[in-house]
């Protein structure tokens, strides 16, 4: 399958992409509202619930406006490399689970115990979370003797 047909088959197959897919296809989160579904020899995450997709879009968002210096990120609307998009999710997943002294990285249930807590995402301690997300690297390739 090429590219352009995979993407235009993404779209019809998961009209609600997760947000922080990365994370969780990379095992590092998880979210109860997520769910999994094949397309080719991939798997793309989609989520059940609008307006968790819409909380979780604005926890990405700060995540990029709230590190974009830390990390050098580039202007708004460019790609990101895929170790900058790692961080920005791993770390910043990392760091909201930190600040909320949550016992996993259950991705829905921190959003939604960091806005009863914090009554808006706005209000948590985003200097510690930029400092996780940069500090978070990815895990080294294994080498081969």
């Amino acid at each position: 399958m090429d590219e352009s047909a995979y993407h235009g088959a993404r779209q019809l197959i998961n009209p609600t992409p997760c947000v922080l897919e990365r994370a969780i296809l990379a095992g590092y989160a998880n979210c109860e509202l997520s769910r999994r579904k094949a397309l080719a020899e991939r798997e793309v995450i989609t989520c059940s619930s609008q307006v968790a997709r819409i909380n979780c879009s604005t926890l990405q968002s700060l995540f990029v406006e709230r590190a974009k210096f830390a990390l050098r990120l580039p202007r708004q609307g460019a790609p990101l490399a895929y170790a900058k998009a790692m961080k920005l999710q791993c770390g910043g997943l990392r760091g909201l689970q930190t600040a909320l002294a949550a016992p996993e990285l259950n991705v829905h249930a921190m959003v939604q115990e960091a806005m009863h807590d914090q009554a808006s995402l706005l209000d948590l301690p985003w200097d510690a979370i930029v400092a996780s997300i940069a500090a978070w690297q990815l895990r080294k390739r294994a080498t081969s003797p």
